[in-house]
């Protein structure tokens, strides 16, 4: 069975697909990860990362596990090494990586390779939406060490993955945001009130759906801003994004998942919709 090629896919998306097959192939073969690992000079723990893409491959250890569970054909075995190698490759985000810590680098990958992304905020706009001075207000926010080009690059980041939307095979994004948000005056009200005027601008853009959650409707069951990640690639499961000071949480169990996509669900339908938002956008407008 040789792998996808996920052409499409970010290298963070074509480490979960390499593994996820590697780890088919373990169970067809009877063969404990532990057992695996030995056969890499590693572990049982080292086989459960290598599986959830949550490291990199190296061509020799891949190699290994495909002649121990029995893949043989050439053609096959240079499919999976080949997929590592590309896995392999850094994105274009790489020569940011003095800015963001691994765990954000892992969603930025994973945000590029996705085919559907599903967030919830609760203070501010999402990243994906915001502009460049309300990017840069959020980036200076309790950080007052950051130097100047610091916050430049901070801002050049987020401002180049929006360029996702510009893709053949752009992601949908769907966003709820907590009504606050509108009020909270981030950068000043000329920089709030930008903000939000680029919000309409985004609700007639095919592909983004946004929707407000109205004060009184509390969190509808979310405790905080969370993120699903959906994808085109039936190898890929869905992951949940959550975010904390210390780094972050990527969760990926059936069962998990779930958890969060009856609250996504709850929010759609608890949220105004897109039409009500955009009166809702306009008269917060008006106020600032």
């Amino acid at each position: 069975m040789a792998p996808d090629s996920a052409t499409s896919s970010g290298p963070t998306a074509r480490r979960i697909v390499l593994g996820s097959q590697l780890r088919r192939l373990r169970e067809a073969s009877g063969i404990s990860r532990e057992d695996a690992g030995d056969a890499i000079r590693g572990s049982g723990s080292k086989i459960s990362r290598l599986e959830l893409g949550r490291v990199g491959f190296k061509e020799r250890d891949v190699a290994d596990l495909l002649t121990l569970y029995g893949v043989t054909d050439d053609s096959e075995r240079e499919s999976f090494l080949e997929l590592v190698r590309r896995s392999n490759e850094p994105g274009w985000w790489h020569r940011y990586n003095d800015l963001m810590p691994n765990w954000f680098q892992d969603y930025v990958g994973l945000e590029e390779s996705a085919s559907r992304i599903q967030t919830y905020e609760i203070q501010f706009v999402p990243g994906l939406l915001q502009t460049e001075r309300y990017a840069r207000a959020v980036a200076t926010q309790g950080r007052p060490e950051f130097t100047e080009d610091e916050l430049d690059r901070r801002v050049r980041l987020r401002m180049q993955r929006q360029k996702l939307f510009n893709q053949p095979k752009a992601p949908r994004v769907w966003a709820v945001i907590d009504e606050s948000v509108l009020h909270r005056p981030i950068g000043g009200r000329e920089v709030l009130r930008e903000q939000i005027e680029h919000l309409i601008d985004v609700t007639s853009r095919p592909g983004i759906t946004l929707q407000i959650l109205p004060f009184e409707l509390g969190r509808s069951g979310a405790e905080g801003a969370f993120t699903i990640l959906r994808f085109a690639e039936p190898e890929l499961p869905d992951i949940v994004y959550l975010e904390h000071l210390c780094g972050a949480l990527y969760l990926d169990k059936p069962d998990e998942v779930e958890v969060y996509s009856k609250v996504s669900h709850r929010l759609a339908v608890d949220a105004q919709t897109p039409e009500q938002t955009r009166k809702t956008l306009k008269a917060a407008l008006k106020q600032v």
